[in-house]
């Protein structure tokens, strides 16, 4: 039974065939990991989960660019299958092309529901922040986003480019 938990350094070695099923090239939604992040050894790896857990804690300063956000990792047992965050507040960027809630599920992990349901649950967690709405966003092509977005909720404001490209944007009404 998938389940939403912290980041841990626990898994380590199911994250790294987790990245190995993306390829060594893609952008892993949700996730949280930045280009200057070194997440092959142990303890770079813990390192990174240790800023993931900080970003949490509105009472602490993040890196420039970046927001308070909570993250999740979707895990089966000791198996890593994806990652779920919640950005606690929009900057420029994210009200233009991110949104609030990113998320990804590893290849072999997905048409099971993951997503549909880990969204779910954070969309709970966006609530008891005292959000009133959030804003997610997918490419115009990946409908499959797009259908887990809309079985939760989601109203498609409008696609436009962006600095990363075309966004399907789509708010979710929390009320």
């Amino acid at each position: 039974m998938p389940e939403l938990i912290a980041p841990t350094s626990h898994l380590h070695a199911s994250w790294l065939d987790a990245q190995r099923e993306w390829g060594p090239d893609a952008h892993l939604d949700g996730g949280g990991l930045g280009a200057d992040d070194e997440v092959d050894t142990p303890e770079g790896f813990a390192a990174w989960v240790e800023r993931l857990r900080r970003y949490s804690d509105r009472t602490l300063p993040v890196d420039h660019g970046r927001v308070h956000a909570t993250y999740w990792w979707i895990a089966e047992g000791d198996t890593y299958l994806g990652a779920i965050d919640l950005r606690h507040y929009l900057n420029g960027f994210l009200l233009d092309a991110g949104g609030h809630i990113g998320y990804s599920v590893r290849p072999s992990a997905r048409r099971r529901g993951l997503a549909t349901w880990a969204l779910a649950a954070v969309l709970h967690e966006a609530r008891l922040l005292g959000l009133d709405r959030v804003l997610l966003t997918c490419d115009p092509d990946n409908e499959a986003s797009a259908r887990t977005i809309e079985g939760n909720g989601g109203v498609l404001e409008d696609v436009r480019d962006t600095l990363i490209g075309p966004k399907r944007r789509y708010w979710i009404d929390l009320q």
